[in-house]
């Protein structure tokens, strides 16, 4: 996996913990409403991190945000935190949410090399992988690339390439 596809929670202001809704059962202990900080959030850390699932936040322990939250924080706020600075709130959940999509979709082609895949379609999965560089992206751009021909173009490739994966029991 690519190292920026890595979680880096350390460089990120606790984005999942705030921007997702929890509904209590099986993953979470409690219900949470989205844009609303956990109560086991301290500044940018969880409290309870070393026993998630004792507390029964298992959910947390499953969550990867394949390195979304830090681009959010360190590549379009500047290391700038909702926690300093409150209005920033909505801007960093919105754009948590579209770099999500657009990291959901890199970490998919990634998986998509490990495939046997004909010389065109491995040069199709490079060009549409080159074209979510990292650091392609502006704040605008990325409001956009969830409903984007791009992100389109990319879910019609994945899609297609069922063709490559066995099915079961064969």
């Amino acid at each position: 996996m690519e190292p920026d596809l890595q979680a880096d929670c350390a460089s990120c202001a606790a984005l999942c913990c705030v921007a997702f809704y929890f509904d209590k059962g099986d993953e979470f202990a409690i219900d949470k409403p989205a844009a609303t900080p956990c109560p086991k959030l301290d500044r940018h850390s969880c409290t309870i991190h070393d026993r998630l699932e004792d507390e029964g936040f298992a959910g947390c322990r499953r969550y990867d945000c394949h390195g979304a939250g830090q681009r959010v924080v360190q590549d379009l706020f500047g290391g700038r935190s909702w926690q300093d600075d409150p209005k920033l709130m909505r801007p960093m959940i919105d754009a948590f949410a579209a770099m999500r999509a657009l990291h959901d979709r890199r970490v998919l082609l990634a998986a998509a090399a490990r495939l046997p895949l004909s010389p065109g379609d491995e040069a199709q999965r490079a060009r549409l992988a080159h074209d979510l560089s990292p650091r392609g992206f502006d704040t605008e751009g990325l409001a956009a690339f969830p409903a984007s021909p791009q992100a389109a173009a990319i879910d019609a490739f994945i899609a297609g390439l069922r063709r490559y994966i066995p099915a079961p029991g064969h």
